[in-house]
């Protein structure tokens, strides 16, 4: 029986032993490394023939959307299958978009997490129930704020990104050579238009657009 061959990369010592642990278990599945850290994952690849690689997002060094980001690139036949506790939907979205084979919540189960390597394996994508439905209800705001946006002008869509950048209104200023009282003006109508009560939420909204990506 031919196996499947798994890195797994964690940063919790603990968890990537007890997943290292059930995986090895299994018959069909053969762990051939593990790396602690994102850098240290890249490492392993170069030496090690892997068929699948187990990532977490929240590592040092180098994170798991970086590591999956250079993997796509670098070895585009190699699956990657994030399992991770972030159930944030710009994060999920954004590593659907980079194009990831699989996405599991730690909460996974045994079974599932073997069925997602199988099916991974085969060439097909795997992501969990609860995550589809995020992924979905995401696409479903996205599309709605989308429509939203055609009723921007240019300029308000600039000071938008501006903004979600984190800079101040008279940096805004500076940088659109207009003046203070036209960037709050701007403000405020971006306030009405999409809704939102404060800066953080035109910083939501731009995040949620994909804006800042």
């Amino acid at each position: 029986m031919e196996t499947t061959k798994i890195i797994i990369a964690d940063d919790h010592n603990m968890f990537l032993e007890g997943i290292a642990s059930l995986l090895s278990n299994s018959d069909d599945v053969e762990i051939v490394g593990k790396a602690s850290n994102g850098k240290e994952a890249l490492s392993l690849l170069e030496k090690t023939k892997t068929d699948i690689i187990v990532l977490d997002i929240s590592m040092p060094q180098m994170d798991g959307i970086e590591v999956a980001k250079y993997i796509k690139k670098k070895y585009p036949d190699l699956k990657t299958l994030i399992l991770s506790t972030h159930s944030n939907s710009h994060m999920i979205a954004k590593l659907i978009r980079i194009g990831i084979d699989g996405y599991l919540l730690k909460n996974a189960e045994k079974d599932e997490l073997l069925y997602a390597i199988k099916k991974i394996k085969s060439g097909s994508t795997y992501y969990s129930k609860e995550v589809t439905e995020i992924h979905n209800e995401y696409e479903s705001n996205l599309k709605q704020n989308l429509a939203t946006t055609t009723e921007l002008s240019n300029r308000e869509k600039e000071i938008l990104i501006l903004i979600a950048q984190q800079l101040t209104a008279a940096e805004i200023a500076e940088k659109t050579f207009i003046s203070l009282n036209t960037v709050n003006t701007h403000k405020r109508n971006l306030l009405s238009k999409l809704n939102v009560k404060n800066t953080a939420g035109l910083v939501k909204y731009a995040i949620e657009l994909g804006l800042l990506d």
